[in-house]
């Protein structure tokens, strides 16, 4: 089986059309397809005209039984059309992360669901929520390659070019590889801001954007609100002439092993030897700043016992990210709450966003730290729950270090963190 992963954080680019309607051409073409929600707000099934009143079971209940097979994936799933099946959301979704964040596992459920479905399906597209968690995790870990859809407008331009480094980023942190492509969505060729953009990201993306673009098509959406893919909605319609065009490129373009980085034990005779040697570098950088974070907040005891990362190579990607998971995110301290996130080159400035500070994305910023190579603040804030997000350089995103979440009126989620002691006045 075949799986694509439909990502962007960016909401309103159009992942849920692309999904659906990828999914029922693809199913069209007379192959078994399997299309994943993983969005908590259920779009794949209000699109597919599911009604959420009849939807008893849900992926939230096959990533929750796990191993254990007490629910097996044809339970959940609903016939669409001949070919095509949906795996639904359910609101129920948003809460997976926070009841995962002990489990060993947490960013591998979807793929052992997925594993027990291998030879019924021959494609399976996932349409992702708009935001970077869990969800997005367990979806990229499953994935053989992704499908990022860039709106062409303005605001869509200002963001693209990070989208590559947040797919490596996560890819990195889960320690799976995939093929990354871009998808322009959204295009008029009559404005001249769309065909400018659509220059600028072939020109910035190069062969990773496809070959195709989706028009603006008020067919599209016409058909989404009547429940159904434009495969039966107007097959005569251009969008669904680009749909064609897309399964098309994807049938005869499979990713070849050259596109992953495969996850292998090496020998010395092996290319793989140098990703162990990336790896094993990184993670004696890791050390070395925890020892000096360590050691800057020595006196505290309780920090120092919860940021110390045992000094060790790392010899697989999720190895390292556990090591990451315990250094960067936030932490509670005798001083306040502690906010640590990675440094890069591409990063200029980090603000911490939240209820304490009315959600003023300039009040709270965080300090670069030459010698430690990240970003950090202490907040004082007497004890309470609290909610928060970061602004990176002027853009909101999910802290995503913290996996205690919330879903917030836009559709998105916060993270949460509880502060129980009472600061030290200095």
């Amino acid at each position: 089986m075949r799986t694509i992963a439909v990502i962007n954080q960016k909401g309103g680019c159009g992942k849920t059309t692309v999904s659906i309607n990828l999914a029922a051409v693809l199913a069209g073409k007379g192959l078994k397809t399997l299309l994943v929600d993983m969005d908590p707000q259920a779009h794949c099934a209000i699109g597919l005209a599911v009604p959420e009143a009849q939807l008893e079971r849900s992926i939230c209940d096959i990533m929750r039984s796990g191993r254990n097979g007490s629910l097996a994936f044809g339970d959940i799933v609903w016939q669409i059309s001949k070919n095509l099946d949906l795996a639904p959301s359910t609101m129920a979704l948003a809460g997976i992360e926070q009841e995962f964040s002990g489990a060993a596992d947490k960013d591998r459920r979807l793929l052992q669901a997925l594993q027990t479905v291998t030879e019924q399906y021959e494609y399976c597209v996932i349409d992702c929520p708009p935001s970077i968690g869990l969800l997005t995790f367990n979806s990229l870990r499953a994935a053989d390659e992704v499908i990022v859809p860039v709106e062409t407008g303005y605001f869509a331009l200002q963001g693209s070019t990070k989208q590559e480094a947040t797919i490596d980023m996560l890819a990195r942190r889960v320690g799976h590889h995939v093929r990354f492509k871009v998808l322009a969505t959204m295009y008029d060729v009559r404005t001249k801001l769309a065909r400018e953009i659509l220059a600028e990201l072939r020109r910035h993306f190069g062969e990773k954007l496809l070959p195709m673009v989706v028009h603006f098509n008020s067919k599209l959406k016409e058909a989404a609100s009547f429940g159904q893919p434009i495969t039966e909605y107007d097959p005569a319609s251009r969008g669904m002439q680009d749909f064609e065009k897309l399964a098309g490129w994807l049938m005869a373009n499979a990713p070849e092993p050259s596109d992953l980085v495969a996850e292998v034990t090496s020998t010395e005779e092996t290319p793989a030897m140098t990703r162990a040697a990336e790896l094993v570098e990184r993670a004696r950088a890791l050390s070395a700043r925890t020892d000096q974070l360590t050691a800057k907040l020595a006196a505290d005891p309780d920090v120092a016992t919860r940021t110390a990362i045992e000094e060790a190579p790392a010899r697989t990607d999720e190895q390292l990210s556990e090591k990451l998971a315990k250094f960067y995110g936030v932490r509670e301290t005798t001083q306040g709450l502690l906010f640590v996130q990675p440094a890069n080159a591409r990063t200029h400035q980090v603000h911490i966003a939240g209820d304490f500070n009315n959600w003023s994305p300039t009040e709270t910023p965080l300090k670069h730290d030459d010698n430690l190579g990240v970003y950090q603040t202490c907040v004082p804030l007497p004890p309470g729950r609290y909610r928060y997000r970061l602004v990176v350089d002027g853009r909101w995103i999910q802290d995503p270090y913290n996996t205690y979440v919330e879903s917030n009126p836009f559709g998105e989620l916060n993270n949460v963190v509880e502060v129980r002691l009472m600061k030290v006045d200095s």
